[in-house]
């Protein structure tokens, strides 16, 4: 059976699976990602895929989602969260191993896995939305990656007689200094959205700015590209008890889910990927 290594690679941990053609994951390994040196950090990506996978005779490529901006080709333009620029990740391991290797944004490669696994895959049209340190988006039309763009989060928006980029008002990290142009000091969106569920009045005049914000950046991209569905996860939904079903009201022209692959998208995604570019 023909497989692919998938990578994971974020700021904090890499992780690297050998996925079949079934996508499921064969061997799952996870590591510290080494930062702030390039030759470093490339020797400890081909040292981890060795650990993880001794027996490559049926590995048919690598494939691997970062956290940054990608050329086409596999070049990395930065990896801000690792501290490091200018990466030739795709040619390194291509050449350290053999083997075609392909590398892609982490939100791309965890909107192929939404796409293709899961309980989002019966959709013929998908808008994958990341919500954490920023906000991310892409979509996907029958199963493959149609759109994407690293500026999706930075669509200006005017609020308050002023003009913002959007996830610089809306996201997870954002969060303390939306409350913050509006006289409202919590620590972060865990705490703000306490305060939502508590009812505090204050929060709640905050939460409903929040709502509609969001809700009409939905609807932007509900106009341009006529999903299915928008599928959504990242750090904010850790609160989607508290908000999620009200951003879904606010939204009654769109189709909003939770994404279904949980935690192993990443590695789920980059196999997706890798199968897809060798198809």
């Amino acid at each position: 059976m023909r497989k692919v290594i998938a990578l994971d690679i974020g700021g904090t941990n890499t992780r690297v699976a050998l996925i079949n053609e079934k996508f499921e994951l064969e061997t799952v390994l996870i590591k510290d990602t080494v930062t702030g040196n390039k030759e470093a950090f490339l020797a400890s990506v081909s040292s981890i895929v060795e650990e993880a996978v001794p027996d490559r005779s049926e590995v048919i490529a690598i494939a691997a989602g970062v956290p940054g901006r990608v050329r086409f080709d596999g070049y990395i333009e930065a990896l801000p969260n690792v501290g490091i620029s200018e990466i030739p990740l795709s040619s390194y391991l291509s050449s350290y191993f053999g083997i075609p290797a392909y590398v892609r944004n982490d939100a791309e490669v965890a909107a192929l896995a939404e796409a293709n696994v899961g309980p989002n895959a019966v959709y013929h049209s998908l808008y994958f939305v990341t919500v954490s340190t920023g906000v991310g988006g892409a979509l996907t039309i029958d199963g493959k990656l149609a759109f994407s763009s690293s500026e999706v989060g930075h669509t200006a928006t005017s609020y308050k007689g002023d003009i913002h980029e959007f996830e610089q008002l809306c996201s997870g990290s954002y969060l303390k200094r939306f409350c913050h142009l509006n006289d409202l000091e919590v620590a972060n969106s865990k705490e703000f959205f306490e305060l939502v569920q508590a009812k505090d009045e204050h929060a709640l005049r905050v939460y409903q700015d929040w709502l509609r914000l969001f809700s009409g950046w939905i609807k932007m991209n509900q106009e341009a590209f006529q999903p299915e569905v928008f599928a959504f996860t990242g750090g904010v939904m850790k609160s989607k008890d508290i908000f999620f079903k009200d951003l879904q009201a606010a939204c009654p022209f769109a189709h909003l889910v939770e994404c279904g692959c949980g935690q192993y998208a990443g590695l789920i995604g980059a196999g997706v990927f890798g199968f897809q570019s060798q198809s």
